[in-house]
């Protein structure tokens, strides 16, 4: 069934009784921007009354539907509230609306800016675009049966996530290499632009192909997620397994030398490996793995609170994103642990926003790894 299809199917099931907005009989707070603006529209039940006026004609496309269509991480954490038969499909209903949103008024400047670099240079910052400079720096094969898909936050902005995994998984003995990677297209398919993504993923596919990768590992819970199930959806088929890091380093590490750490971590579930695709004990088995104490904050796993960053927000909603981080940063904190991990480079990057000038270090757990495994840190910038 198409997502279009899904809309017409479900968007009438929503009864706003109040479900997704807090945590199943535990009432904290679910939703982030419902939270933040403290109306009904920002709601994931007033973004479906919103997709329902646009199917039925009752309400016609304006600027001013801009504002609650988009400002939502699409965190998914309505989806795990709610207790109604439309529940598995409001992040593919605000999705699908962000998609009709844009053909029929436009993308959000902050997002079209996205697109408008993934076309020039391949990735949304604008960065030049360097992937074969890193095979040649770490002295990679060019052909391998596992790839690191390295993802633009890591490659182009949080380099630190991607050196360590390099590092890493150099130190373990595992032979791999980075391919002539394009952005997965997640932030696109967030933002409503989904036109361009067909062509990205494609070429990622090619790539592999023409490597002669049958495995490939990613960093980021974003790509995991595009990779194993938005390329699905568009029907690529890339013909390799997908992996995140924390599942596909567990059982070398139990081989490896490994220097305990010794301290106490709080764990961030990302919302894309977490709700979006039901990974949650990997990472955490890392972390114990390399003699980490975990202290879980009280919205943890499928009830984590978003860090704030997804679904486009950090870029046209900065003040939702680093509000949200902030009530993030408070919930680790109150566990009393000083280091704040997460297993996503976007995360790291907005919960390291909202945790400036605050007694907590944000970090990757793939950056712990290398702590673990010793080694001198080295890198491209």
């Amino acid at each position: 069934m198409t997502v279009e299809g899904v809309i017409a199917q479900w968007l009438r099931n929503c009864i706003r009784c109040g479900t997704c907005k807090y945590l199943f009989r535990d009432y904290s707070p679910s939703c982030p921007s419902g939270e933040y603006y403290g109306l009904e529209t920002y709601f994931a039940s007033g973004r479906i009354a919103i997709a329902r006026g646009i199917h039925t004609g009752e309400l016609e496309w304006d600027q001013r539907l801009l504002e609650p269509i988009f400002a939502c991480t699409t965190c998914g954490n309505c989806e795990e509230q709610c207790l109604a038969p439309h529940r598995e499909h409001i992040v593919d209903m605000i999705e699908e609306l962000r998609v009709r949103a844009v053909e029929s008024v436009g993308a959000l400047p902050a997002h079209a800016k996205f697109r408008e670099r993934i076309e020039r240079v391949h990735n949304p910052y604008g960065a030049r675009h360097h992937n074969r400079g890193l095979v040649n720096f770490w002295g990679l094969p060019t052909h391998a049966d596992v790839a690191y898909f390295v993802g633009c936050t890591a490659n182009y902005r949080e380099t630190g996530i991607r050196d360590a995994t390099i590092e890493v998984l150099k130190r373990l003995g595992i032979e791999f290499t980075i391919v002539d990677e394009y952005c997965c297209g997640s932030p696109l398919l967030r933002t409503g632009q989904v036109r361009e993504v067909v062509d990205l993923a494609r070429h990622n596919a090619a790539a592999f192909e023409h490597a002669g990768v049958k495995t490939v590992v990613t960093s980021c819970a974003g790509c995991y997620r595009t990779l194993t199930k938005d390329y699905q959806r568009l029907g690529v088929d890339l013909g390799v397994e997908v992996l995140h890091i924390s599942e596909f380093l567990g059982e070398a590490l139990s081989r490896a030398s490994l220097n305990p750490l010794g301290m106490t971590v709080t764990y961030h579930d990302p919302c894309h490996l977490g709700r979006h695709a039901g990974v949650y004990d990997p990472p955490r088995a890392v972390l114990e793995e390399i003699g980490v104490e975990i202290v879980e904050m009280p919205r943890n796993r499928s009830n984590a609170w978003c860090c704030g960053a997804g679904g486009g927000v950090k870029s046209a909603f900065p003040d939702l994103a680093l509000w949200t981080a902030g009530r993030r940063v408070d919930e680790a904190l109150s566990t009393g642990a000083t280091v704040l991990s997460s297993a996503c480079p976007f995360c790291k990057r907005n919960l390291s926003d909202g945790a400036e000038n605050r007694n907590v270090r944000v970090t990757d757990i793939v950056e712990l790894v290398a702590q673990a495994t010793s080694g001198r840190r080295m890198g491209l910038t």
